[in-house]
């Protein structure tokens, strides 16, 4: 196992775009070739090592595999977009808080956060593990602007909140949110599973036409094509159990004759 750190050298003001920092970009390299990978702020190409301090645990790092790869970033980089980006395997966590499209299209390896995460934070995820333990913005796991089709497997753990469309298009996979999430959570859902263990805004599964949708709070405002169908004790969703009673509702009938969303909401 190897260890990669990279400690921020101080405020970043304009965004950088690192799609670089990923495990399977870094195994094999040497800490200068490392300091030497190109990010982008604005217009401009600049060294990595023009943002952080770069250090490496293993003497010869060219005999780490991507899945022996860990990064560990020391600071606040929420000025900081596409970390992980794209990453196959080896692990990243983040002492502090993470910028724009953490994680997008990652297919697998983890990422943990010992902060919040920006917007679009596992966008079309393919595979692997997010997990966040402060706050997620607006889109985490959706489909990028102009697709239908978002997160298609892996896991995404929020410990904290989300904001709005939390999960659009998501086709496979399982995102678990400890608080409450805004508006259209799960907006055109068509597979997998969202579980809100607070309560949620408003649009929650509108235009869905699969896949599974949990709140076990309220949701303050219904969206109207959805119809009751059960009322279930200790529902079962995907591989876990809901406690307590939960009405069912299927939907988006919005859609068509024939929606196969499946919509638990708790009762009381």
């Amino acid at each position: 196992m190897a260890e990669i750190i990279l400690r921020c050298k101080g405020n970043i003001g304009i965004m950088v775009e690192a799609e670089v920092i990923r495990p399977d970009l870094f195994a094999g390299k040497k800490k200068e070739e490392i300091e030497e990978l190109l990010v982008w702020q604005g217009p401009k190409p600049l060294p990595l090592s023009e943002f952080f301090d770069v250090d490496v645990s293993r003497a010869n790092p060219s005999d780490t595999r991507p899945e022996e790869a860990n990064i560990l970033i020391e600071g606040d980089v929420s000025r900081v977009k596409r970390i992980g980006q794209g990453m196959l395997a080896g692990r990243i966590e983040i002492c502090g808080s993470a910028g724009m499209h953490l994680g997008a299209e990652m297919a697998g390896g983890s990422i943990l956060v010992r902060g919040d995460a920006g917007s679009w934070a596992g966008m079309g995820m393919l595979g692997g593990q997010l997990h966040i333990l402060g706050n997620g913005a607006d889109h985490i796991g959706s489909a990028y602007r102009g697709s239908w089709r978002g997160m298609t497997g892996g896991d995404i753990q929020i410990d904290g909140s989300a904001r709005s469309q939390l999960g659009g298009g998501l086709a496979g996979g399982r995102i678990l949110v400890a608080g409450n999430v805004e508006n259209f959570c799960g907006i055109r859902q068509s597979g997998g599973l969202i579980l809100v263990k607070g309560s949620a805004v408003r649009g929650t599964g509108a235009e869905m036409n699969g896949g599974t949708i949990a709140v076990c709070g309220a949701i303050k405002q219904f969206s109207p094509g959805f119809v009751e169908t059960s009322r279930e004790e200790n529902a079962k969703v995907g591989d876990m159990r809901l406690e307590g009673w939960y009405a069912r509702f299927a939907g988006d009938y919005a859609l068509g004759k024939n929606p196969k969303g499946s919509l638990y909401c708790k009762e009381g």
